[in-house]
């Protein structure tokens, strides 16, 4: 069926864009008017199949949107640019609060001591089938992009580490030398953060990328795209690496001020 799905997401692709959805995006999306012309037009492209592909159901009494559904689907499809893509193909839908939502949780603490109990989260990314997210914190992170904070962007990043390279053309995860280079620099900028988070040190990252691999992955994402220029500063090793996954260079169309 692979020639079908193809057939049908050209004919998507090619629709006009909605005037609406322009607006929306332009009026809420900071991110969306420092990008270069082509990319804007490809991300159309990728928001009209996305949209067309993903269900959206509100929870907690909210009512789905077009609005909601073009600020998520938009900030998602920027981590898909530039690449060959199955738009997340373990998700099949996003699930959206109006706020912060609660969470049964485990932690892990020292000892062996695991702590079950509620926890109050701003984006969750399961490994098969869908993200939820808070709306209050999507609209927020959409319209500054310079607090290194991004919820789509990290629960995104999640979705596409658990895919383990599904669908994705990515030669640092499909060459052998790259990924062994991609592996070690995210290890060693890893390590950095979890010892700082020990001793309570300054960090430039998010500490909460101090978890785990994946949460620092997530972190680093968020990051990328919302400090570049800090980001290739303190750390550029990691910085590159990146910039060869997401096959974008933020560092060099992201302003203080939108054009």
């Amino acid at each position: 069926m692979f020639w079908f799905k193809k057939w049908r997401r050209n004919r998507i692709a090619g629709r006009q864009f909605p005037r609406q959805w322009l607006e929306m995006i332009e009026n809420n999306v900071s991110l969306y008017n420092h990008l270069p012309i082509e990319d804007k037009l490809e991300l159309q492209r990728h928001i009209l199949i996305f949209i067309a592909e993903k269900r959206f159901e509100g929870c907690g009494g909210l009512e789905i949107t077009d609005e909601i559904k073009v600020i998520i689907a938009a900030q998602a499809c920027i981590l898909l640019l530039h690449r060959k893509t199955d738009y997340y193909p373990g998700l099949t839908s996003i699930l959206v609060y109006p706020h912060a939502f609660i969470a049964n949780r485990q932690e892990h603490l020292a000892g062996g001591v695991v702590a079950e109990g509620p926890q109050v989260l701003l984006g969750e990314s399961w490994q098969h089938g869908a993200v939820v997210l808070s709306w209050d914190d999507v609209k927020h992170d959409a319209a500054d992009i310079h607090d290194g904070l991004n919820v789509v962007f990290h629960e995104f990043a999640h979705q596409i580490d658990t895919a383990g390279g599904k669908g994705d053309d990515s030669a640092v995860l499909k060459d052998t030398s790259s990924y062994i280079a991609w592996a070690r620099v995210l290890q060693k900028d890893y390590e950095k953060l979890r010892q700082a988070a020990e001793r309570n040190a300054p960090a430039f990252l998010n500490k909460y990328g101090a978890e785990d691999p994946a949460e620092f992955f997530a972190v680093a994402t968020e990051f990328f795209f919302e400090k570049p220029k800090e980001l290739k500063q303190i750390h550029t090793d990691l910085y590159n690496e990146l910039k060869n996954f997401y096959h974008q260079d933020p560092a060099e169309f992201i302003h203080s001020e939108a054009t």
